[in-house]
């Protein structure tokens, strides 16, 4: 009940600050500039870009988000509620993980791209990675310049590799890189057992860190320990 409480909470304030319309308008625009190029194009860009859009909006989001709660006072009530750090942060990967598969699917249909079970199955799992990175760096900042440099590093890590990947740039063990895994699911191909265990290895620690990091934040809000 209280999982529920929270998306429906999260989904309201997204809305209120207009995370909604930007995804409504980035997706447009993504199929206005996919549906412009050349066919033989489209399939790669188009993997690319709904690869990115959920890394680089869940990134960025959490931390504009969690700045925002911080301002408004919103986790103080949170840290004081029966709410737990896992909850907080459940709540926050279901309801920025809708809007990324939303968008990839409509996306993908704009230019008649296959494979929209594995697509969608790569952008929720892409997602959850980037959204529980950003989480974690979210939960150790104080405004929104500190959040972008902090984050950056992990956007190079994450996309230079996969671009290259993408573009049949391989090194030895290249493929068993969770976000090379991540696209390969969303260009609708499905990796091996073996992949399929780092990723959800590094989901389950970055979880568990992210959790760490939130009850950290919650006990330290307002400048003291709670």
């Amino acid at each position: 009940m209280r999982l529920k409480k929270l998306i429906a909470g999260d989904i309201k304030f997204q809305i209120k600050y207009g995370f909604y319309f930007l995804y409504a308008v980035l997706t447009i625009l993504y199929s206005a500039v996919l549906l412009s190029l050349p066919q033989q194009w489209r399939d790669r860009i188009a993997t690319l870009l709904i690869f990115s859009d959920p890394a680089a909006m869940g990134m960025f989001f959490m931390g504009a988000i969690v700045l925002l709660e911080k301002s408004q006072r919103v986790l103080c009530t949170l840290a004081v509620s029966p709410v737990r750090p896992a909850e907080y942060i459940l709540s926050k990967l279901l309801s920025i993980g809708s809007i990324s598969v939303i968008a990839a699917v409509v996306i993908a249909a704009a230019i008649g791209k296959k494979h929209i079970g594995l697509l969608v199955v790569g952008t929720v799992v892409t997602s959850v990675v980037f959204t529980l990175l950003g989480m974690i760096v979210a939960a150790k900042i104080t405004s929104l310049n500190q959040f972008i440099l902090w984050t950056v590093p992990f956007e190079l890590i994450g996309f230079g590799p996969a671009a290259l990947y993408l573009f049949q740039v391989d090194f030895l063990g290249f493929s068993y890189y969770p976000a090379n895994i991540c696209i390969d699911l969303v260009a609708g191909q499905v990796p091996g057992m073996q992949k399929l265990a780092v990723v959800g290895v590094l989901i389950l620690i970055l979880f568990r860190t992210a959790c760490k990091s939130v009850s950290k934040m919650f006990s330290e809000l307002g400048g003291a320990k709670l």
